[in-house]
């Protein structure tokens, strides 16, 4: 297959680096990478919808080719989603688009989905290893909590999320990513199935890390100490990666209660599935396409 069209996005002066695959008259498949990421995460699987969809895949402000702006307000969600608003302006204006996001890109997508802004512009939802901040705001307060079932996965989680902690601590961060940054293929590579001739990262890795950390300080306190009531009408597919280090099964408890139209997806995988089993990620993102335009996805009862 040929090489991805490459284009230029402005977003109210920051300008994001989109590249497409497939018909343009084709249905039209958004993909939000998250953290260190950039939109070449994403490539293995673009490349497998592109016979059916019309893929576009961009890197976030602060990764890869687009703008880096300065300062924590510029990446909070609210930014996050004007910058997805103006995607969805210049790749499909007149339709909506099937939005899958991966971590961060997740994240960054739930504030859209949940949200009034971009209301008909969204299709579907297939959300991997990245749950709404809100949402994970409220499992927090019901759940983590003595006595309670859940509180055992709940502090396994919390255990795992350390670096968010650790994001937050000045200078540390940036002098850990560009010592050991060239150590992020092989950790991919030996740890994560992720195969040894996949076209990633991407030589900005190290500044797309550092820059990114911005997205946990500007956002994580906010959203976790005072979270929305955030539903959503979007049918919803939870993509669940069994083995992620990062994002446990438990950060997807609850999620009924925000939507009525969800598909609950297990993977035996790892936290970067989309690289290492690229062939099943395209397959689920399609099927759910499919079941969304036909009208067949089932209702879940609160």
């Amino acid at each position: 297959m040929t090489g991805p069209v490459a284009l230029r996005i402005d977003a109210d002066g920051v300008e994001l680096a989109a590249y497409q695959w497939g018909d343009p008259t084709a249905p039209p498949v958004v993909l939000v990478h998250g953290y260190p990421d950039t939109s070449a995460v994403w490539r293995p699987v673009a490349e497998r919808l592109a016979d059916r969809f019309h893929v576009t895949a961009f890197d976030v402000r602060g990764a890869g080719a687009s703008d880096r702006p300065r300062g924590l307000r510029a990446y909070r969600l609210s930014r996050l989603e004007a910058d997805l608003e103006a995607v969805l302006d210049a790749v499909s204006p007149d339709r909506p688009v099937h939005l899958v996001g991966h971590d961060w890109g997740s994240i960054h997508s739930w504030e859209s989905v949940t949200g009034s802004r971009l209301a008909g512009r969204i299709a579907s939802f297939t959300s991997i290893s990245g749950p709404c901040l809100d949402h994970v705001g409220h499992l927090i307060r019901a759940r983590l909590r003595p006595r309670h079932p859940d509180l055992p996965k709940m502090l396994r989680q919390a255990a795992r999320s350390w670096y968010i902690a650790y994001f937050h601590l000045p200078l540390l961060p940036a002098l850990t990513w560009r010592a050991l940054g060239h150590r992020w293929r092989a950790f991919l590579t030996g740890s994560q199935g992720v195969p040894g001739d996949t076209l990633y990262p991407d030589p900005t890795l190290a500044r797309d890390a550092v820059t990114g950390t911005a997205l946990y300080r500007a956002n994580m306190l906010p959203r976790l100490l005072r979270p929305r009531h955030r539903p959503t009408t979007v049918p919803v597919q939870l993509v669940i990666p069994t083995r992620d280090f990062c994002v446990t099964p438990v950060l997807s408890y609850g999620v009924e209660h925000w939507t009525r139209q969800i598909q609950r997806r297990p993977i035996d995988a790892g936290h970067w599935v989309q690289l290492s089993h690229p062939e099943e990620i395209a397959s689920r993102i399609a099927e759910f396409a499919d079941l969304v335009e036909d009208g067949s996805l089932a209702h879940t009862d609160h």
